[in-house]
């Protein structure tokens, strides 16, 4: 993470979004409730959780969010989802009804975007995920700070932060968090990726330079689309 600290990376984050009040997307675990609070403290915010309803603990985890946000004065929404047919992939499935229900959720509100809590971890582990699957440089740039979709601004202000600091920074607040024990199972690629970090670090491959190599993919993306529009633009000019 950077020498600075979450709560000062998090504000250099958000210096580059849009005004206004923020929705922040809340599960209840420690990287969500972190970004909540960090955030809370330097904009207005209002929170949501998705109950998914796959998990039995699942919705005293949003009561438990509830409960925080009112403590806190912070606005706050569940939205629950009862799609899953039992067919075709649940995390992704999971995953879209999330974003399709919180962005509408945004778009009602009027909020300036929708923060959510992604860590330099996370950069990390999408980066060996893609990289196992061969992909190339735009699957490689790795997560973005801003982007678009579902009809909503989605905003990664912890993608310079590592997910320890953050439970550090709780356990400082006297603030508790709850563990998705999926977190640990290794049947997820996901969670084997994580795993993975360790052995590679001893490698001079950690987390650290691998979302370096991610941020590095996403400028030689840039460039490239910078390139191919020229190119384009050229084409399409009278004379050529």
């Amino acid at each position: 993470m950077t020498a600075e600290g979450p709560a000062a990376a998090l504000a250099r984050a958000m210096a580059a979004a849009p005004p206004g009040p923020v929705g922040v997307a809340v599960s209840g675990g420690g990287d969500s409730v972190a970004l909540l609070l960090l955030l809370a403290a330097i904009r207005p915010v209002a929170a949501v959780t998705v109950d998914h309803g796959l998990r039995p603990e699942a919705t005293a985890e949003a009561a438990a969010v509830a409960r925080l946000c009112a403590d806190r004065g912070i606005p706050h929404a569940v939205l629950p989802w009862r799609g899953w047919t039992g067919r075709g992939n649940l995390q992704a499935a999971a995953r879209a009804a999330r974003r399709r229900l919180i962005g509408a959720w945004a778009a009602e509100r009027g909020l300036a975007g929708v923060a959510l809590g992604h860590t330099l971890d996370d950069q990390a582990e999408t980066f060996l995920l893609r990289l196992a699957r061969g992909s190339g440089v735009d699957g490689l740039a790795g997560m973005a700070f801003a982007a678009r979709g579902e009809g909503a601004l989605w905003l990664r202000p912890l993608l310079e932060v590592r997910r320890e600091a953050l439970r550090q920074w709780l356990t400082g607040q006297g603030v508790a968090w709850a563990e998705d024990p999926s977190n640990a199972d290794p049947a997820f690629a996901r969670v084997r990726a994580r795993a993975a970090l360790g052995p590679l670090a001893t490698l001079g491959l950690g987390p650290e330079r691998l979302a370096a190599t991610a941020a590095a993919m996403a400028r030689a993306r840039t460039a490239l689309e910078a390139a191919t529009a020229a190119l384009a633009r050229a084409c399409l000019e009278p004379g050529r």
